[in-house]
């Protein structure tokens, strides 16, 4: 359908090299979209996401940085718009995660996972902003979590889920911020997902819970993650701002 059709947009996607990140932005180009793929040099991908965007016909950029930069982020979105055109949607995906006990958790590790889950996000959508409210149009998607709702038995990350629930607010204060200036804010928050982090032995007896405590009794693949992205960057969602998309097999009823 036209109303979920991203032909002629651009979009730029943070934490293009893998997992969630990577089959978005994949997924943005199968819908119509010529992509920007952001990321870290040392985490590689980038050049396979981009490759797999030109194969389905649409133009792919990388481009190397750190959300924690304004001036990598800025680099970043002068050259999106000079080689593929004007930004019309942004998702927001870069994050890290990590688990230690509260009570032994170093002031180091804390700052580290909130500066990039919640600075880097920020910075991310002033910088998208900049460009996007110019021209009264734009849609950004951020990617948090069902821990920013819920706190994920057995798993001691109050650094990680606190970081989350702050970008579930604070998208939503950005979105009442420039409702009335044409540009729109959500989240899409995922459940347990197969992600290359899920798929190391070591995690194994993990997985097996996670799949137990979800109510579809699998975790999700990243590729489902795509569909709730695209309509929240189309014409399909146009009414739909400040809205955090929880995409978790219904985890979060139980």
């Amino acid at each position: 359908m036209d109303l979920f059709s991203l032909d002629g947009g651009v979009a730029l996607v943070t934490g293009a090299g893998s997992g969630i990140g990577q089959a978005i932005a994949i997924g943005l180009a199968e819908a119509g979209a010529d992509v920007a793929c952001f990321g870290h040099a040392s985490k590689g991908g980038l050049e396979e996401t981009a490759q797999r965007i030109t194969e389905l016909g649409r133009k792919a950029l990388v481009l190397i940085g750190t959300v924690t930069s304004e001036s990598d982020l800025a680099t970043a979105i002068d050259r999106a718009e000079a080689e593929l055109g004007a930004l019309t949607v942004a998702v927001n995906n870069a994050g890290i995660a990590g688990s230690e006990a509260a009570e032994t958790m170093s002031l180091e590790k804390w700052r580290k996972v909130h500066d990039v889950n919640v600075a880097g996000v920020f910075l991310s959508c002033q910088a998208e902003a900049r460009v996007m409210l110019s021209r009264s149009t734009g849609s950004i998607i951020n990617i948090a979590s069902m821990s920013g709702t819920i706190v994920n038995r057995g798993l001691t990350q109050a650094h990680y889920n606190s970081s989350k629930a702050a970008v579930i607010h604070m998208s939503k204060s950005l979105a009442m911020e420039w409702a009335d200036r044409g540009l729109r804010v959500n989240v899409v928050s995922p459940g347990y997902t197969l992600t290359p982090m899920n798929k190391r032995p070591e995690v194994a007896e993990e997985i097996k819970i996670f799949k137990r405590d979800t109510p579809m009794g699998r975790m999700a693949a990243p590729e489902e993650l795509v569909g709730p992205t695209v309509f929240l960057a189309s014409r399909a969602s146009s009414f739909v701002t400040g809205l955090d998309l929880i995409v978790d097999g219904g985890y979060v009823c139980w």
